[in-house]
């Protein structure tokens, strides 16, 4: 592109424009090793470009370059595409992949605390943590499964480093952490930290806080006193409105370029059982109001007049109702609900605004009747037409499971984690698990 824009000594150009971009890739970590959970996404990569095309034009003042900035720009633009397209491939699941590295985690704090960090961290697989044993502080037994090497004294004593210390030796563990309480004095854990720090066993501790992400929590001191600052979940705001060009635009080419696929399903549907192709259905979305959803139908056409039928067989312990094995799902209807091909008449609920490509599930209005004030938090959002619930086992999850998903989609939603959700549903799409 230099070349062509009779730029001179393009080569050079082109070689010190490539170095700018690893060293500004370099300089904002983009190489090393993040922490779980917060991958390099397309606003990074973005924001890596922006700055690149900053620092060449503060290159090209100070050297008086006479290069058209135009030209300039488009030439870089395959620095950007290809950054882009490489964070979309470590996305996939590639056969033989290599795994993050598994942290051995040795739990330390009074008994419900375990617990609780015990039974967390062996509820999800999307961290490389792994409990190995625990610390209690105190007499209390343990209802979790975890091997238990000693106990730290219901007061502060002399062994409790080497008791952790010895723990972790015994169980190969390579991360303590603590859980604070009552029985953890502040004293009493600056004592424990010199000790694990002092004997190299690195360590963490458990926050209350739970369902926030890592990016809305800035630490800061005051006092002696360390302060833990939490943004405010995106409500407005340019990533709002890029949000809403990105639904809006992207729900406008599904429909243009599947529109071949989306008449051979219709066909499919109309000729596989009496009744309609579409389905419509009322359902709630940002803010409780209710909207008309459409989707291709899988039922037969009386689907809704055999459900009280079909009350005592829902294997959903929630609002929702669901089947594996639902008698009103007709044979295509399978097909479409284990590819999720029913879903994408929902691209014209995205196209209006009642939808987004990515969000919570929309309920129907008996189950948000049944809603605590914790489960309308659901609401604070445009439902989507993909989401957490979706790349996480759908059906296969527990209500409180969808739930726990939905509202950290809520607080913790960003561009970038809709474009990450939106990689990953083709996965869950292809694997169908949960689909039913």
């Amino acid at each position: 592109m230099l070349a062509a824009g009779e730029q001179e000594r393009a080569a050079v150009a082109a070689a010190l424009a490539a170095l700018a971009w690893s060293g500004v890739r370099a300089a904002r970590g983009r190489y090393a090793d993040r922490p779980p959970g917060d991958p390099p996404g397309v606003l990074s990569t973005t924001g890596d470009w922006l700055l690149l095309i900053g620092v060449l034009a503060v290159l090209r003042t100070m050297t008086g370059d006479s290069a058209d900035p135009a030209t300039a720009v488009v030439a870089l633009l395959p620095g950007l595409l290809v950054g882009i397209a490489i964070w979309g491939v470590r996305q996939l699941p590639w056969p033989g992949r290599q795994q993050r590295a598994v942290r051995r985690v040795l739990v330390v704090g009074e008994a419900p605390g375990v617990e609780r960090a015990v039974q967390l961290l062996g509820s999800r697989a999307d961290h490389p943590y792994a409990v190995v044993a625990a610390i209690p502080v105190g007499s209390t037994p343990l209802d979790c499964e975890v091997q238990v090497p000693g106990r730290l004294a219901p007061a502060p004593a002399d062994d409790d480093a080497s008791t952790v210390l010895g723990g972790a030796f015994a169980h190969d563990a390579d991360l303590a952490l603590v859980v604070p309480g009552p029985q953890l004095s502040e004293e009493r854990l600056r004592r424990l930290f010199w000790a694990l720090h002092d004997g190299g066993l690195p360590l963490s501790v458990l926050s209350e806080l739970s369902g926030i992400a890592a990016g809305r929590v800035r630490p800061s001191a005051a006092a002696g006193l360390t302060l833990l600052h939490i943004a405010p979940p995106l409500r407005r705001g340019p990533q709002m409105a890029l949000k809403a060009v990105v639904d809006r635009t992207g729900a406008a080419l599904g429909l243009l370029v599947l529109a071949p696929l989306l008449l051979l399903i219709g066909a499919a549907v109309r000729l596989g059982s009496n009744g309609p192709v579409f389905h419509r259905q009322i359902r709630h979305g940002q803010h409780n109001r209710p909207f008309t959803m459409w989707k291709f139908r899988t039922m037969v056409v009386d689907a809704e007049s055999h459900k009280a039928q079909l009350v005592t067989a829902n294997e959903n312990d929630g609002p929702m109702f669901k089947m594996r094995c639902d008698p009103r799902v007709t044979g295509i209807g399978r097909l479409l609900r284990r590819t999720s091909l029913d879903e994408l008449p929902q691209l014209l609920n995205v196209l209006r605004g009642d939808m987004s490509l990515v969000g919570p599930r929309p309920p129907l209005p008996d189950e948000v009747s049944r809603y605590d004030e914790r489960e309308l938090r659901r609401l604070a959002v445009r439902p989507g037409l993909t989401g957490l619930w979706q790349v996480s086992g759908r059906s296969d999850l527990s209500w409180q499971e969808t739930v726990s998903l939905d509202l950290w989609y809520v607080d913790n939603w960003s561009v970038a984690t809709d474009m990450g959700l939106m990689a990953r549903t083709l996965r869950a799409v292809t694997d169908g698990r949960g689909a039913y």
